[in-house]
């Protein structure tokens, strides 16, 4: 895995299911039955060291599995991610949705929840970064 070159940036890729096998792929525009995946990324922060980074992450489309496969593709992989990943065998899958932010169904009020991992294990690299 490399360190991202960008800080910052959008991915836009066209996504296939395969329900056989419940995994999906990063295919050509044309394929038949593929959906486009659309989502903004910022590295939060890089540990040169263990060669790993923290992604926050906006998603425009909820593919399936959609963060896994766009970022599997492009050979930055999830640590513990069993399915499309290589690092991390074992481990706990290091994807966390941190914040929800929804319209409440009947008084349209914009409802905010966060919640962060404990900073431990996997989530040592937490440390020092104001989510």
């Amino acid at each position: 895995m490399e360190k991202w070159k960008r800080r910052s940036g959008s991915l836009e890729d066209y996504l296939l299911k395969n329900e056989k096998n419940n995994i999906s792929k990063v295919v050509k525009k044309e394929t038949k039955n593929s959906k486009l995946a659309l989502l903004d990324y910022e590295v939060l922060k890089y540990n040169e060291e263990i060669n790993l980074s923290v992604l926050k992450i906006n998603l425009h489309t909820g593919r399936h599995h959609q963060i896994r496969v766009q970022l599997s593709s492009r050979n930055h992989s999830i640590y513990g991610d069993q399915k499309y990943g290589g690092r991390g065998h074992g481990k706990q899958i290091a994807l966390w949705a941190y914040s929800l932010k929804i319209l409440h169904p009947i008084t349209r009020e914009e409802m905010i929840f966060k919640s962060i991992p404990e900073i431990n294990g996997t989530w040592k690299i937490l440390e020092n970064i104001n989510l």
